[in-house]
């Protein structure tokens, strides 16, 4: 017996009518607006996301690095102690009051650059005491600072060593001059809130219609506006006026300018998220269990930097075990631990 296949009576695929994608609705700028509020807020979302990310990955991490992290910063602090008293011995030579010093900076050093602690106190009576001319050297972040060898230059020739240093090439003054001047006119469109809140209001404000079926939602629209305006929040303005702009007819010339400042926008945002992802401050890297791998690492370099630190602490606790100490950082050609 032979069944009847029912599909066979269908036409191929290849003989069905392909259909002809819609166009979207709008001029080219309307369009052209929309994808750049589409592009922005995407990358809003993700700048979200990625810090919602981080956040947590930072927490899980001092979960399980943390405690090891305090045990080495406590070690560390309790190093300040005997090193001050020994300056007041009077026991070591000028060469070794040097090294001491030298370790206590060093020391302040590592916990604040290391561990994000206060030790501007130590830094501030050991760090070396500046002429008053060098201050004044130091408020001027354009002249850079010499070189070690500077010092056998004549004082001419360090000041046009100086003075090449600012200048700059014709192309990097454009290049600067044409992005500020693209800043200060996004600046200018981005503030510029009141326009476009008239524009969308003379368009949806509800006592402006007579049909009272479209009523209740240019009040929730509208309502909408007002908020956002109040907000002096010009992206949901945008957003609003591209959800619109097909129905209200927005001067196209207008709508260009728009989408060039969110063009800009997207650029910052893009530079955010690359800033937040491989920056000093970002914290996403590797994820899994090579972090797993890199934290367990990094727990036994924290252990062993604990116990030596102990064992550091134990010798200083007498002059003769502190002097032994110097001698073994400078036969390593270590300044401090």
């Amino acid at each position: 017996m032979h069944l009847h296949n029912p599909y066979t009576d269908l036409p191929a695929a290849n003989s069905l009518p392909t259909p002809v994608p819609a166009e979207a609705p709008g001029t080219p700028a309307q369009q052209a607006f929309a994808e750049a509020v589409a592009r922005v807020e995407g990358l809003r979302q993700r700048l979200r996301e990625l810090k919602v990310e981080q956040a947590e990955a930072r927490r899980r991490y001092w979960q399980q690095v943390g405690p090891a992290a305090e045990t080495v910063v406590q070690a560390r602090q309790a190093l300040f102690a005997p090193l001050e008293e020994a300056l007041l011995l009077g026991y070591f030579s000028r060469l070794e009051e040097q090294q001491i010093t030298a370790l206590l900076l060093g020391n302040a050093r590592t916990l604040q650059d290391r561990f994000g602690e206060d030790a501007a106190e130590m830094l501030r009576k050991y760090a070396p005491r500046r002429r008053p001319d060098e201050d004044d050297e130091q408020q001027a972040p354009e002249m850079a600072a010499p070189e070690p060898s500077a010092a056998a230059q004549a004082p001419h020739e360090r000041a046009a060593e100086a003075a090449q240093a600012r200048r700059k090439t014709k192309q990097q003054r454009t290049e600067e001059a044409a992005a500020q001047a693209a800043r200060a006119q996004q600046q200018a469109l981005l503030a510029n809130t009141k326009t476009l809140y008239r524009q969308l209001a003379r368009a949806h404000h509800p006592d402006l219609s007579r049909d009272e079926s479209t009523h209740n939602h240019r009040t929730q629209l509208m309502q909408r506006i007002t908020e956002a305006y109040e907000a002096n929040d010009l992206y949901t303005l945008l957003q609003l006026l591209a959800e619109t702009a097909p129905a209200n007819q927005t001067d196209d010339t207008l709508l260009a300018r728009y989408t060039q400042a969110l063009l800009q926008q997207q650029v910052e945002l893009k530079q955010q998220l690359q800033a937040l992802q491989y920056g000093e401050n970002g914290f996403s890297g590797t994820t899994g269990k090579k972090r797993e791998q890199e934290i367990r690492q990094l727990k036994r370099h924290l252990k062993a930097e604990a116990e030596y630190l102990a064992r550091v602490l134990q010798m200083m606790q007498d002059p003769a075990g502190l002097r032994q100490l110097l001698r073994e950082l400078a036969t390593e050609g270590h300044d401090t631990v």
